[in-house]
């Protein structure tokens, strides 16, 4: 299946029955599959909303009455959700929004990127809150992450963003789905606001005009996102057991990476590839353990760099951080980044002989 329609499938089977968005390259497929799969189903909700700010709103209060409820779009659009998704998240409400990255910044082109790493991991919207990100790099992934973003969204009660980009969402793969999820088998929402007769009325709402309050409710957010750091980070290690050079890269770069760390393997080069599946929580410790026996870490991002920063907060003094990045579009071949990785290795002697004969012969 192509990727975004492995998204629409993979958030049906997960019980989404709401979904409300705008088009934009390169997400339209998105909508268009689950307009199509909506149709014939009688629980579900699709609407093209008038914006992207209407789509957003138009979520949250889907949320509020206890519906799994999911929006998508590419980054301009992503842009223009974030005063929405900070409402979402001040009001503990549990949304998946996808993004289907393009070049950037402004309206940039439609090309796959990973500009928008800072907005979805810093929180693009006001008021210094979080949403929980995860990065697929795979139709499978497309398939078991979404379903653990609204599973997660529903935990913790938060928005969670779903990071992919053009590429893998044009890209085909084979995927294999489980079992559907029946909505009316999920837990249920004692928080939701679906008519008051026989009980208290609830309330749901991000003002708090008393100081006092807001404070007490910011502290609360913060013990939750602490708490979601020492329990929900994800990543993957490969070929690291007894690596020299670990490249680190998300995503769509994180499988170029994989090729160039398999092309270097090859050639005898003892590389290895850390692949931060979550990228909110960013699996700092894991990445941080490894600098015990590595000191050298090649970024490889889709972008001029972004999560080079958490890379650098991760090993702090303990390793050298380089950095090797292609932004606006451009897709690397895993032979450019085995290259620059062969260059690195060279410079600073990580592999002996092996390096000198590669570069030698190069």
């Amino acid at each position: 299946m192509r990727g975004s329609h492995v998204i629409g499938e993979a958030a049906i089977v997960a019980g989404c029955r709401f979904y409300a968005g705008y088009p934009i390259t390169p997400q339209n497929e998105v909508p268009e599959y689950i307009s199509g799969r909506f149709a014939k189903m009688e629980d579900a909700t699709f609407i093209q909303a008038e914006s992207e700010l209407a789509a957003i709103n138009m979520v949250m209060g889907a949320s509020m009455a206890g519906a799994r409820a999911m929006t998508s779009s590419s980054s301009p659009g992503i842009s223009l959700k974030q005063e929405g998704i900070s409402y979402i998240a001040g009001m503990e409400l549990p949304a998946v929004i996808v993004n289907v990255m393009r070049g950037g910044p402004g309206l940039g082109n439609i090309a796959p990127g990973q500009q928008d790493y800072f907005q979805a991991t810093r929180a693009g919207g006001h008021g210094g809150y979080r949403t929980i990100v995860l990065a697929p790099h795979s139709g499978q992934e497309l398939v078991t992450l979404t379903m653990k973003a609204f599973d997660l969204a529903d935990l913790y009660r938060m928005p969670v963003v779903l990071l992919g980009d053009g590429l893998m969402g044009q890209m085909m793969e084979p995927v294999i789905f489980p079992d559907p999820i029946d909505p009316a088998t999920l837990p249920q929402k004692d928080w939701r606001l679906d008519g008051a007769k026989g009980r208290k009325s609830r309330l749901i709402a991000s003002l708090r005009l008393d100081p006092v309050k807001m404070e007490q409710h910011d502290w609360k957010l913060a013990r939750k996102y602490a708490a979601i750091c020492e329990r929900e980070t994800e990543h993957e290690s490969y070929l690291l057991d007894d690596a020299v050079l670990a490249v680190v890269a998300f995503g769509t770069a994180a499988r170029i990476a994989k090729g160039a760390v398999n092309r270097l393997r090859e050639a005898g080069l003892k590389a290895g590839l850390f692949r931060p599946i979550s990228l909110w929580p960013f699996p700092e410790k894991e990445l941080r353990a490894l600098t015990g026996r590595i000191k050298h870490v090649l970024v490889f991002e889709m972008n001029t760099g972004q999560m080079v920063e958490d890379v650098r907060i991760s090993v702090g003094e303990q390793a050298t951080v380089h950095f090797y990045g292609r932004p606006g579009g451009i897709i690397s071949t895993p032979r450019e980044i085995a290259d620059a990785a062969t260059r690195l290795m060279y410079r600073y002697k990580l592999d002996g002989t092996m390096v000198e004969r590669l570069s030698t012969n190069s």
